[in-house]
This record gives structure tokens, C-alpha cells and sequence, in this order.
């Protein structure tokens, strides 16, 4: 996670990061800007033309080219690790560098490093109340076309949740995208600090994989963080291990727009940060587990993993330090509504054939977008399956009663 600096004077740490994108102007703001002298300079890498919101763009027609210098980048990193547990990519996939570019440096890092993890922290293209950018539904679902075969896990966010959060919890009246993206990386931050702090109970990325992805392809995550609050309210706040552990299950916390009791959670991971009991912990998640609020599957007596570090939040920004912390990592059926919206969107401007001259005329086969609505179908109809078989179950049980 972090790498020596040699010639300084004091100890410091760099973080073993690099920073991607086919547009100079975005990662500029990385070497300008207020923490430009926390990263390695020769880890920030650009090309030289924008992907103009293209899936195509990004993937085939500059992808090509900028893949060379990104996996020479990664080389680098990799060999100054003692241990490569897997890597972790952060992208908007709405975007055509975020969409296009990150399903091929998927595909370069599963052939590089078969045995090695991809994490992605993605965020989703927004609801119907915020619109963004007019081909979002192009560039997503052709990247999960694409991107599914070689990434392990992956986190989802989108604006309108995290917009909720920041206007209602953090009482910040305007949210900018650096609001948001403070969200963003404390929950990242709580999902790895089991790795990089000691714990009572510490967890990595495969442990997290191994446990929360029960088939090959339900690999989409949800994640909720506890406590959200304003600065001026922490003072006022108890933060029992019991209210932590129960905020983590409020639709409030949600960190990605989904209807939570429209499905059931198959497996799930609470992180926990700074000092708790182990036997607090237990309590608090028995308590959660009894309430007919929270629907869990009943064909997995135990699908919830616990992570415990001593290392507590610390100020970043408007998050306020909290000597208590939690994040929930769940896997459930609910996702497929996101899915299910997304492809609505797709479909229709499919129909239509909008917008398809611009993909196809840079790389891109025209099956593709066929190929592609099928494969997110499919992947709907997979958790509608699940769905049936949990409902067919509690219909059984409720005969034989």
C-alpha cells in the first residue's frame, strides 16, 4: 500500500498508486494540485486527447496506444511489492476513458496477473432525476460486456446517492464533486484499513471475494458507511457499537440509489474501525439479524463476515474524525433493479439506433451493442432466478407449517 521515500530526511510514505487518464487536463489537477507532494510524479500518466464520453474511444481507438505506458506504470509498482495481493481501479463509467480505457487495463491486468485480484470502485451512471452524460447508458453497459470476464468484485456508487448524503447527514448545502468524492475515498479507506492496520479481526481483498461473491457473475456490490455526520452534530451523537451496526442497514447510508427491500442480502461484510468488543460486535449483529426489517437469504446460516480495526477515521475534508466507524460491503438481489434501469435506458436508445454511428466508426463491431444488452439481461434474469428460489423456499416452509 504505501511505498519508502528515499532521499528525505524524515520517514515518509508515498502512497503505491497511479493515477490514468487520456485527457492531460484531469490528472493535472493531481500534480497542481493540494496533495501533489504526497504521490510519485512519475506514477501520474496522461495521454494526450480526450475520449470525448466514448466507450469506443476509450477501449479501441486511443486505448490502444495508452495501454503501453499504463502497464509499464503498473510494472514498476508491482515490482517494488512484497506481496501482490491484487490491484484496485477506481473509474466513472460513465465516461468513455472510465468505461472504455478501464475494461481494457482489466483485461492487460487479468493477462499480466492471472492470480492477482481486480477490485473496481466504480460509479454507476446516475437516475432518472440527475441527468448526466446523454450516452451513459452506451458506455456502462458496454463496459460490463466487456469488463465482466476479468474483474473479481466490484463496488457501486452513484451521484444522486451520495448528493442524498452530503445534503441530509453532512448538512452541506451545495455538495461539489469534492464532497463527493471525500464519500467516496472513506469508504475505500475503511475497506483496505484491514490490511493496513492492525485489527482484532483483519480481512483482505480476497477474503472479501471469497466470502461475499457466491457465483461467478452476482460479483456487484453495495456499500453504506456509518457514521455520516455534520460537524456541528458529533458532539451531540452516541455512537454505540448497536446504533453504528444498525446504520450501516438505513437506506439513508446508501451509497449507490437502489430499493433495498426489494430483494435480499446473500452475503455481506461489516468493517469495523477503531475500538470495539468483540462480544459488543456479536450483540449488535444479532440484534440486526432478528429484525424483520433486514432481509437476509435463509439458505446461508452464515453470510456475514466481520472485520475489526483499531485505526479509527480521521478528518478529511467536511467528514469529521469519529473514534467509531463502520462500512458495509453486501451483495444482494436488490442490485438488479439498478440493472434493470439501466437497461431500460439502453434498450430504448437502441431501438432508435441513436448515437451507434459514433461508436461504431472508431473500432467498435455493431454486434456489440446487441451483445451486450443480452449479457446484462442475462445478468437480471440471474438474480430474478435467485429471487424465485429464496421465495420458493419460504413458500415450502410455510406449507410444511
Amino acid at each position: 500500500w504505501y511505498q519508502r521515500r528515499v532521499r528525505v530526511p524524515t520517514e515518509r510514505f508515498a502512497p503505491r498508486a497511479a493515477f490514468l487518464d487520456l485527457d492531460p487536463s484531469v490528472v493535472d489537477t493531481v500534480r497542481v494540485g493540494r496533495y501533489r507532494k504526497l504521490y510519485n510524479r512519475n506514477h501520474v500518466v496522461n495521454g494526450q486527447e480526450d475520449a470525448a464520453s466514448n466507450y469506443s474511444m476509450g477501449h479501441y481507438f486511443l486505448g490502444a496506444g495508452f495501454i503501453h505506458p499504463t502497464m509499464e506504470t503498473v510494472r514498476r509498482l508491482v515490482e517494488k511489492c512484497d506481496n501482490v495481493q491484487g490491484f484496485m481501479l477506481s473509474a466513472g463509467l460513465s465516461s468513455g476513458t472510465g468505461s472504455g480505457f478501464t475494461s481494457r487495463l482489466l483485461w492487460r491486468l487479468k493477462q499480466e496477473f492471472p492470480k492477482q485480484t481486480n477490485m473496481l470502485f466504480c460509479v454507476m451512471p446516475p437516475p432518472d432525476n440527475y441527468p448526466d452524460i446523454i450516452v451513459a447508458p452506451y458506455n456502462a453497459v458496454l463496459f460490463m460486456n466487456q469488463g465482466k470476464e476479468h474483474m473479481d468484485a466490484s463496488v457501486m456508487f452513484d451521484n444522486e446517492a451520495l448528493f442524498n448524503i452530503s445534503c441530509n447527514n453532512l448538512n452541506i448545502e451545495k455538495p461539489s464533486f469534492s464532497n463527493i468524492n471525500q464519500l467516496i475515498a472513506q469508504t475505500i479507506s475503511s475497506v483496505t484499513a484491514p490490511v493496513r492496520f492492525p485489527g482484532t479481526l483483519n480481512t483482505d481483498i480476497t477474503q472479501i471475494q471469497t466470502n461475499l461473491i457466491p457465483y461467478p457473475r452476482l460479483k456487484y456490490l453495495v456499500a453504506t458507511h456509518a457514521p455520516f455526520v455534520a460537524r456541528e452534530k458529533l458532539s451531540h451523537e452516541q455512537l454505540t457499537v448497536a446504533d453504528i451496526t444498525k446504520s450501516c442497514f438505513i437506506p439513508s447510508n446508501q451509497l449507490l440509489t437502489y430499493d433495498q427491500g426489494s430483494g435480499k442480502i446473500i452475503s455481506c461484510s461489516l468493517l469495523y474501525r477503531g475500538y470495539f468488543s468483540l462480544a459488543d460486535v456479536n450483540k449488535a449483529i444479532e440484534k440486526v439479524k432478528k429484525s424483520k426489517a433486514i432481509g437476509m437469504v435463509d439458505w446461508l446460516q452464515s453470510n456475514l463476515k466481520i472485520g475489526i480495526t483499531h485505526k479509527a477515521t480521521v478528518d478529511y475534508g467536511d467528514l469529521v474524525a469519529s473514534d467509531r466507524a463502520a462500512c458495509l460491503l453486501a451483495n444482494t438481489t436488490a442490485v438488479r433493479g439498478v440493472w434493470s434501469r439501466l437497461l431500460r435506458k439502453y434498450d430504448v436508445m437502441y431501438a432508435s439506433r441513436a448515437f451507434v454511428h459514433w461508436f461504431v466508426g472508431v473500432g467498435m463491431e455493431k454486434n456489440e451493442f446487441a451483445c451486450a444488452s443480452y449479457e446484462l439481461e442475462t445478468l437480471v434474469k440471474d438474480y430474478q432466478d435467485l429471487e424465485e428460489i429464496e421465495d420458493s423456499a419460504d413458500s415450502e416452509d410455510s406449507d410444511e407449517c
